[in-house]
């Protein structure tokens, strides 16, 4: 049987060969996978055309992913740095990577990116428009975005960010409700800038039934951008932001009747105490869409460790539900991310996913704790490497400090807790100014 989009298979019951793969990926029964993709509380991100893919589901019930930003721009334009980052992104394990290009030979890029990476790819077709036209904003037609989004869609890429929910009355929401930050949303702050130039209603939210065309065609996935996603603790949960969501919402609706897969995109900057509301508020006004936020960044004041304030918030989001974590690097706010941001973007990150999925009971997380609890327990240090996130660093630092005694570290030395209570419990006398009998 002929089936479109995974949420189209789902529908009919069909069991698609990316399903059978998430579900062994997650250790979950195939038929709850296929009823969770086909209620739209689980997407399989999955162009017929990335031919590369090694799929991965983001939804509920399922582990927390995260996703890498790279590509090139005008002040940083070099193709090959950027794809040693991708390379390295790609052995770290990361599950999806978006290719933010906005200047230059962004199509080679893409191409490139999706024909080598297992990873899924995600784009933002509103920041390629301006150099693919080569014309200034206010003068690209509402057919011309589409034709980028048909473009990325072709090319393979396996979800689009497009930020259909700032339309003309979000926008008037907006102009009522002055916000500290205003709109920080790259995609965002562009199409707001074409409507207020061409007095016209945001091309994204007018031709929603084309694009949706396109997502169909291509099983691209939906993930509906923030625009007025909060760019400080200030504006956090502020009229606009709900406003925008209420419109995100009745879009999910739309898309999901074409059997298009979307992801709900959420903030941004937040404070620690209302991340909980907000991940609630998303899931009830979007229908239990997946949730993929950037962060959120739980204070404003620590430029140079935005991957630390990020991981805080993101842990605690992803413990409350949300899905998909938008990686950031020390360099958010700064400057393009070097190598070694993005591993520093991309441990974190993982960090804080693994942290949510223990506080969300997502079935085997506790596993890998245990494992090395006990390795501690046995002083195994082989074992301990093996287990870390970072076993690099882990190594590093151990070969750094050397103890005298290789049962303990430098810190404690002959009175580490494992090592005398190991010794304690079988009956062994400590002898910690002596050496050992």
């Amino acid at each position: 049987m002929m089936y479109t989009t995974q949420m189209d298979a789902a529908k009919r019951g069909i069991i698609t060969k990316e399903m059978e793969i998430v579900a062994k990926k997650e250790n979950m029964d195939v038929e709850v996978l296929r009823g969770l993709i086909a209620q739209g509380k689980v997407v399989i991100p999955a162009n017929k055309n990335h031919k590369a893919l090694d799929p991965e589901g983001i939804g509920e019930g399922l582990r927390t992913k995260i996703n890498v930003n790279l590509g090139i721009s005008k002040d940083c334009y070099n193709i090959d740095k950027e794809m040693e980052k991708v390379k390295t992104a790609l052995d770290m394990k990361v599950e999806a990577i978006m290719d933010l290009s906005s200047y230059g030979k962004t199509e080679e890029f893409r191409r490139r990116l999706v024909e080598m990476s297992p990873a899924m790819i995600g784009t933002v077709p509103m920041y390629d428009a301006v150099g693919f036209y080569d014309k200034e904003l206010k003068d690209i037609t509402a057919e011309e975005f589409l034709k980028v989004v048909q473009k990325h869609a072709e090319d393979g890429v396996d979800f689009v960010t497009i930020h259909a929910g700032i339309n003309r009355q979000t926008a008037e929401v907006f102009k009522r409700n002055k916000r500290l930050t205003n709109i920080v949303s790259r995609g965002g702050s562009l199409l707001y800038a074409w409507m207020e130039l061409n007095n016209e209603e945001n091309p994204f939210f007018k031709y929603y039934d084309e694009l949706l065309d396109i997502c169909e065609k291509y099983d691209l996935t939906l993930s509906l951008g923030d625009a007025c996603r909060p760019g400080s603790i200030h504006d956090a949960t502020d009229t606009s932001q709900i406003q925008e969501l209420l419109v995100l919402g009745e879009l999910t609706l739309r898309a999901w009747e074409r059997n298009v897969q979307v992801i709900i995109e959420g903030p941004g900057h937040m404070p620690i105490n209302e991340i909980a509301a907000n991940v609630l508020i998303e899931k009830k006004l979007c229908h239990g869409a997946p949730f993929y936020v950037l962060g959120p960044i739980v204070t404003d004041i620590a430029p140079g460790y935005d991957h630390i304030t990020s991981a805080i918030g993101g842990a605690l989001a992803a413990s409350h539900g949300v899905d998909f974590l938008c990686y950031v690097t020390p360099a958010e706010h700064l400057r393009l991310p070097n190598l070694e941001d993005m591993k520093e973007g991309i441990i974190a990150a993982k960090i804080a996913a693994h942290a949510g999925d223990l506080g969300k009971n997502i079935k085997g997380a506790k596993d890998r704790d245990y494992a090395m609890s006990k390795a501690r327990q046995e002083l195994n240090w082989e074992k301990m490497f093996e287990l870390a996130i970072d076993p690099e660093k882990a190594i590093r630092y151990r070969k750094e400090s050397q103890p005298q005694h290789e049962d303990s570290c430098t810190m404690c030395g002959k009175m580490c807790s494992m090592r005398n209570m190991n010794k304690v419990m079988e009956g062994k006398n400590i002898n910690i100014l002596r050496e050992d009998d």
